[in-house]
């Protein structure tokens, strides 16, 4: 069993994004106990005032699969949803590094 990382992209709506990353930090907060989840970290661009970097770490794919069926996480998805202009993900298996073994 191999971990599953991510990064997402999120475009907020002009002006929204303050409001989005509360939202998602929010979203950090709820799953701080979920198992499987071992970061969540919100980054806001420095380059971009309406994007927003969410990097994600797991125990495996279904880990992170599963959460998506959390209805504590689908209801802070769907407050956030009219808040983003656009979204990309890039789904990625980590190899090794600092800070986390694999």
């Amino acid at each position: 069993m191999s971990k599953f990382a991510m990064y997402g992209k999120l475009t907020a709506s002009p002006g929204k994004r303050d409001e989005l990353v509360l939202i998602l930090l929010e979203a950090s907060r709820s799953l701080k106990d979920m198992a499987g989840c071992e970061l969540y970290i919100i980054n806001e661009s420095v380059d971009d005032p309406d994007t927003i970097w969410v990097t994600e770490l797991w125990s495996d794919g279904e880990a992170h699969a599963g959460s998506l069926k959390n209805e504590e996480v689908l209801a802070v998805i769907q407050r956030a949803r009219p808040l983003i202009a656009g979204a990309e993900q890039v789904r990625l298996r980590p190899v090794g590094g600092k800070g986390i073994d694999v």
